[in-house]
């Protein structure tokens, strides 16, 4: 019987069930911890580092084994220089803890700091952080996650919630089922008291419609831990998530911009500067930056460029192998700021029919009028080395000159709002809603110069990492005549003989030609990522 039906006139008490009651009981538990914790979040003060001192506590929330280092996840919001830092092995068998120096430090999210630690020898028991000089014990609940089976990220998008998982097993560039997924709600580090259905689900990406409690208010979602069943599985999938959500600007909505760009970098600071300017010039407005465990300058070619007057979100994502995932996320994050959204990588440079200030926002606003179109395809010309053996100092630009002769795939622009709600996507494009098309500019119109074989200094770095989930690592003796990999090159990082002029068949100067007729400063001949030597 539905509980707003009028009492019948037999019944003098109605009493509520026992199951009830827990679950009313359950649910204000939940919501009076909850905000109490989610306060505490948001009043703790941002201090510079300057003013961190020794006896501040360290809180490791989650440690999680990657293949080539642990990830340790941190309620400090501050980010705490490593070098003030230890990690801490405790070892089977020995009653000596381990010492070792962290790897790197980084801010993460509005809740937590991340810190890095090399991998633990194969007879640990437990990993925690602690400052140098100062005691060390024995942490509780301090086994890492096995990062094959781990739901990793959450936020929020309108009235549902969007969780990253690694371990569903889903079949890669398809669509599944989502009747088949639950998310689950609850305090961070507690129980899970609340369960949704998933409305779709695609590769490492579950939606799920949030509670009501949630939908009603949902700024105080936020920091919720949350994570993802299977109806057949074995239960709810081990989750380090908190709701998440783009920030907001005090009630006053932003500017719509007509172009942004997203792409995933790892050690890519060197590239950083030609590549944001070049395309500043072209007529993007705002980049959002996926660092994905970066050792280089990042952040400091990022706060220069930024001093500079370039728009860019730097958004710390340490999760290996993830790239799709991360495309998926930035859709999310950057729909309620941009029309549209160019995925390409800082190796990738738009050339146009028609070259001039903000031509590409130019080119792009004008599919806007177009209702049905959600995506832009350009297609690709690959460059090799040409000829180079060390890394072109004015920038790839200027230095690679010499391609193959035929376009290879294409990478697109999109419309964020127009993607479809699983958020599938194959790297460089997207799944589009049901009604709307993808439509292939022409290279007579434009096209992206690909600086995929560089110098092998610079390309030999593909061998220790590459960040796309469905693509195999060139180490590994899997899909060895997959285009993934270099035609002829075989999986070791050995340098061919020849390496200088391969895929060297069409000499194209046309962007080299015009960087230098129309960015060189007519003083110096500097151009303006160039950094003059001492």
């Amino acid at each position: 019987m539905d509980s707003s039906s009028p009492e019948q006139p037999r019944k003098r008490k109605h009493k509520l069930p026992q199951k009830s009651i827990f679950l009313y009981f359950s649910f204000f538990l939940f919501i009076f911890f909850f905000c109490s914790s989610h306060h505490s979040f948001y009043s703790h003060p941002s201090l510079p580092s300057s003013t961190l001192t020794l006896p501040t506590p360290l809180h490791v929330h989650h440690r999680i084994l990657f293949p080539d280092h642990l990830l340790l996840t941190l309620s400090n919001t501050k980010t705490i220089p490593s070098h003030l830092l230890h990690c801490v092995y405790f070892l089977n068998a020995s009653p000596n803890p381990l010492l070792l120096p962290l790897l790197s430090t980084d801010r993460y999210d509005q809740f937590r700091s991340i810190a890095r630690c090399p991998l633990p020898p194969t007879n640990f028991s437990a990993v925690d952080l602690t400052w140098r000089g100062m005691d060390h014990h024995l942490p509780l609940r301090a086994t890492p996650h096995n990062w094959d089976k781990l739901v990793y990220e959450a936020l929020l998008d309108n009235d549902t919630v969007v969780v990253f998982a690694k371990g569903l097993n889903l079949r890669p560039h398809r669509v599944s089922d989502a009747t088949l997924f639950r998310c689950h709600f609850g305090l961070p580090n507690g129980a899970f008291l609340l369960t949704t259905n998933a409305v779709s689900a695609a590769q490492e990406v579950v939606r799920c419609a949030l509670p009501q409690s949630i939908r009603n208010s949902p700024e105080k979602g936020r920091g919720i831990s949350v994570s993802v069943s299977h109806v057949r599985g074995e239960g709810v999938i081990p989750s380090v998530a908190r709701i998440g959500g783009c920030e907001k600007t005090g009630g006053v909505k932003e500017k719509m911009l007509e172009l942004c760009a997203c792409t995933m970098v790892w050690n890519q600071a060197r590239a950083m500067r030609e590549w944001v300017m070049y395309h500043a010039w072209l007529g993007v407005e705002r980049w959002f930056i996926y660092d994905n465990n970066s050792d280089d300058e990042i952040d400091e070619v990022v706060r220069e460029l930024e001093e500079k007057g370039y728009d860019i979100s730097r958004v710390t994502w340490p999760w290996v192998k993830s790239q799709e995932a991360g495309f998926s996320h930035c859709v999310v994050r950057a729909k309620e700021q941009c029309k549209w959204v160019g995925f390409f990588d800082v190796d990738e440079f738009f050339y146009l029919k028609d070259m001039r200030r903000n031509g590409l926002r130019s080119m792009v606003g004008n599919f806007s009028s177009w209702n049905s179109v959600a995506e832009i395809r350009t297609g690709c010309h690959n460059f090799g080395p040409s000829g180079l053996t060390t890394h072109p100092n004015r920038g790839v630009g200027v230095g690679y000159t010499c391609r193959l002769r035929t376009p290879e795939r294409h990478k697109s622009i999109v419309r964020p709002d127009l993607v479809d709600v699983s958020l599938l996507n194959v790297v460089h494009h997207f799944e589009v809603r049901e009604g709307f098309e993808a439509i292939n500019v022409p290279l007579s119109v434009a096209v992206i110069n690909h600086y995929k074989y560089q110098v092998w200094e610079t390309f030999k770095a593909k061998f220790l990492r590459r960040v796309a989930t469905y693509v195999v690592d060139w180490k590994e003796e899997v899909n060895i005549g997959s285009k993934d990999r270099v035609p002829g090159l075989g999986t070791q990082p050995i340098e061919p003989g020849d390496w200088g002029f391969r895929f060297c068949e069409v000499w194209d100067t046309r962007l080299r030609d015009f960087l230098l007729s129309n960015f060189s400063h007519p003083q110096t001949g500097f151009l303006p990522w160039e950094t003059p030597s001492p």
